[in-house]
């Protein structure tokens, strides 16, 4: 599978927006947020600054990638930029869909001013 194509996960991710979240704006999907890094984010909502990253891998040795020093950086960088990232496992998003839907309401809802 190719880096831009859409992981086993963040399909599932897309299709509880389509079918329990429809009252929640589509979000753009791999957007690069930072000007000269070349960061993405898995779901970004731009206008209110949420983004979603779906975390896979995480029964692999060490965490997988997403359990990194340089993935610690990237989200590091995103909340200096005014974002609030929300992250979300595998095991997440198929044990308490809702949990997460309602997580990424309440972000989307909150005033980050």
């Amino acid at each position: 599978m190719g880096s831009s194509s859409k992981s086993e996960l963040e399909a599932l991710f897309s299709q509880l927006l389509d079918s329990i979240a429809r009252d929640i704006q589509r979000p753009v999907t791999q957007y690069r947020f930072h000007d000269t890094r070349r960061w993405m984010f898995d779901f970004a909502w731009k206008s209110q600054r949420v983004a979603v990253e779906i975390d896979g891998g995480q029964w692999m040795p060490h965490g997988g990638r997403h359990n990194t020093d340089k993935d610690r950086e990237k989200l590091n960088a995103a909340a200096a930029l005014g974002w609030r990232v929300l992250r979300f496992s595998g095991t997440m998003l198929k044990s308490n869909p809702g949990a997460c839907i309602d997580d990424l309401r309440a972000a989307l809802r909150c005033d980050h001013d």
